[in-house]
């Protein structure tokens, strides 16, 4: 099994933490995602606050969190609270950078729900914020807490795959058009029946849970992409709603990494798949394929060997998390990671894993593969929103 400390980077287990009694006030906004982390089993967080604009959310919430300071809104719970320390945020992504911002400014550290940005100029906002604030900011993308990944990312780390060549990443999620036109409950509407922010967007506008799996992996960056969508006007047109002006229900990139490797990436959401966020690594000595759903168990493959299964820990049942967090979760047992390192990296005064930097690498190349595909596949560059 790979070592603890190649895991996290900062320690070699949760007991080796610095131990303190100190308790992070933390208030979560949006009863969707929001309602499936697990911050109130650290044992140095306190749930304080939950928000969210509809009742039945907001009593999700409460029951989860068992946190009885219940918000209509943020704005109203940020007014009335002054005692909080931090945020995590699950609203709509065409208001992350908003919420983040309004947030920051009042002085609060934030973990919020992928993609980090809407567009190029969100993304600049969203690190100008945190680089003048100096506060934290940690987005919560679960492809780089899933089990598989933490194993690629230690394999990577003691250089059993060589330089990965080759990635294959993908993100299948079946939004089925026909629940749209019949109108039938689905990520599709709101509590109420208003249609949300997903109808319409377009599938490179949400590439983290595939990039996560690259810059999660090696820290490379994507430099340039060509983008194609599947063209479906007709499907699209249906859609009155479609704000984004988006022809693609589904769209395939090829990029090329800062250090000239190679990745294929797909985002699909009108296709006959298990909804799935899936990758496969081909090393110059080894390669990990992820399971398909249902399908075959992960595969380790040596170069000059035969496949055989690649026997992937469960790291979550282990003393990387606080005893009360060791279980399976959401999201390939993602969830109760992304809990406790945002809770760790504000205790320990750090920055998390994936922090504005990591986050905005995983986000900004899928808003230029996005225009790619718009412009017919042209080869395009992504700028770079690292630290100057």
């Amino acid at each position: 099994m790979p070592s603890r400390r190649s895991f996290l980077g900062q320690a070699a287990s949760f007991a080796a933490f610095p131990q303190s009694d100190k308790k992070i006030r933390l208030a979560i906004v949006g009863g969707g995602f929001g309602a499936t982390f697990h911050f109130h089993e650290h044992p140095n967080c306190s749930v304080a606050a939950v928000a969210d604009l509809y009742p039945e959310r907001r009593n999700r919430l409460r029951d989860h969190y068992k946190c009885d300071s219940v918000y209509h809104s943020m704005e109203d719970m940020l007014a009335k609270r002054r005692d909080l320390d931090a945020v995590a945020i699950f609203s709509g992504a065409p208001d992350h950078v908003k919420h983040v911002q309004y947030c920051m400014e009042r002085g609060l550290h934030v973990c919020c729900a992928v993609p980090a940005a809407m567009s190029l100029e969100e993304a600049g906002r969203l690190r100008a914020v945190k680089e003048k604030t100096g506060l934290r900011y940690m987005m919560a993308e679960s492809s780089y807490y899933r089990q598989a990944a933490i194993h690629a990312r230690n394999l990577y780390r003691q250089g059993a795959f060589g330089a990965i060549a080759y990635s294959e990443v993908e993100y299948y999620h079946d939004f089925n058009i026909e629940d749209r036109l019949n109108k039938k409950p689905s990520l599709w509407f709101h509590p109420d029946g208003a249609h949300s922010w997903r109808q319409g967007l377009p599938p490179m506008h949400y590439p983290t849970h595939s990039l996560g799996f690259v810059v999660g992996v090696t820290r490379e960056r994507i430099a340039t992409v060509s983008c194609q969508g599947l063209e479906e006007r007709a499907k699209a047109a249906r859609i009155p709603t479609n704000v984004y002006q988006n022809p693609f229900f589904n769209e395939f990139a090829v990029m090329k990494t800062n250090k000239g490797h190679l990745v294929r990436h797909n985002e699909f959401r009108q296709i006959a798949a298990p909804e799935m966020e899936r990758a496969q690594w081909y090393g110059e000595k080894a390669s990990l394929l992820m399971a398909k759903p249902g399908i075959h168990g992960d595969i380790w493959q040596d170069r000059f060997g035969k496949p055989r299964p690649a026997n992937v820990p469960e790291f979550w049942n282990s003393d990387l998390l606080p005893p009360a967090m060791r279980h399976n979760s959401g999201h390939g047992g993602s969830a109760a990671f992304i809990s406790a390192e945002f809770i760790q990296c504000l205790l320990e005064n750090r920055e998390p894993t994936v922090n504005v930097y990591e986050a905005l690498a995983m986000t900004v190349p899928g808003i230029v593969a996005h225009q790619s595909a718009l412009k017919g596949g042209e080869l395009m560059k992504v700028p770079s929103f690292d630290r100057a």
